[in-house]
């Protein structure tokens, strides 16, 4: 028969391991959150591994929890976007995208993306011309055709120009994030990473996506639905969720991206990432590639 002791020993062994396992389910929830922020009120960040912020923050989504195991401080976990329409996917019988007006974080205001689009021809190809050389990427346009029309969207509107990539990760997180024009990338400002364009869309080409390196793919909270103007762009294999739309293969300019990341971050976050030490600012992008 238990006694009174064998009953206190049994309750404090199924006390720890109810413990354990919340532990084990809160890291698991903080390795699947942010990856990448992009546009919502919050920092943006990419983190798989890290945990995330508006994806792309940069800081996570807003920040993102903290990690090479999530999250950095500046890089909250994501917080819902505001009640708004549901972002739809392309339309094949229409040829239109269901892009949504959103207000969340800093909005650099430069329109609405038309409709309006097509997946011809199956590639485009991006050109960021930085102050470190060139960086080329094969867009998917049969595969992501909202996404290219948008990226197209903005380059022709000058969005990106004068902007620096404001979160470079660390060796478990190897991605340097970009396209916040708001972003200081000083390591100080606790908003790099909540810029956007104010309109948010679908995500696309997911089935089987993988960010290896050479692949450029699109930031995001943890909401659907959330990807807006920020990207990141791969220099090592990231073991993130299927989520985030890979948009395109950089063809050129690795070696810059490896360059940055050699300098290490100004001021590493509790997920070791950062702004950048060595700076990429964005001069001019271009996308050539007839529809």
């Amino acid at each position: 028969m238990a006694t009174g002791k064998d009953r206190q020993k049994a309750l404090a062994r199924e006390h720890h391991e109810r413990q354990l396992q919340r532990r084990i389910e809160r890291e698991q929830r903080a390795k699947r959150t942010a990856i990448i922020g992009s546009s919502i009120g919050v920092v943006v960040v990419v983190g798989g591994i890290v945990a995330a912020v508006a994806l792309l923050g940069g800081q996570s989504d807003t920040s993102t929890a903290a990690a090479p195991t999530p999250g950095a401080s500046e890089s909250p976990a994501p917080s819902a976007p505001a009640e708004q329409a549901a972002a739809k996917p392309y339309d094949p019988k229409t040829g239109t995208c269901g892009y949504v007006a959103d207000t969340n974080g800093k909005v650099k205001d430069v329109g609405m993306p038309p409709a309006k689009t097509q997946p011809k021809p199956d590639t485009k190809t991006l050109t960021f011309a930085t102050n470190l050389g060139d960086i080329e990427v094969k867009l998917d346009n049969a595969k992501a055709p909202c996404t290219v029309n948008s990226l197209e969207f903005l380059a022709k509107k000058n969005y990106y120009d004068g902007s620096k990539c404001h979160r470079l990760g660390s060796a478990q997180f190897p991605m340097l994030q970009c396209g916040d024009p708001t972003a200081k990338a000083d390591g100080k400002s606790e908003t790099d990473g909540t810029g956007g364009p104010g309109y948010v869309m679908a995500e696309e080409n997911l089935q089987g996506a993988q960010y290896k390196r050479g692949v450029m793919a699109m930031a995001k909270t943890s909401a659907p639905g959330s990807t807006g103007g920020q990207f990141f762009l791969v220099y090592g294999d990231i073991g993130l969720t299927p989520d985030y739309t890979p948009v395109g293969t950089i063809t050129k300019g690795l070696d810059i991206l490896d360059k940055v990341n050699k300098a290490g971050v100004i001021t590493p976050g509790p997920d070791g990432t950062g702004a950048p030490k060595e700076t990429l600012q964005l001069k001019d992008v271009t996308i050539s590639g007839k529809s």
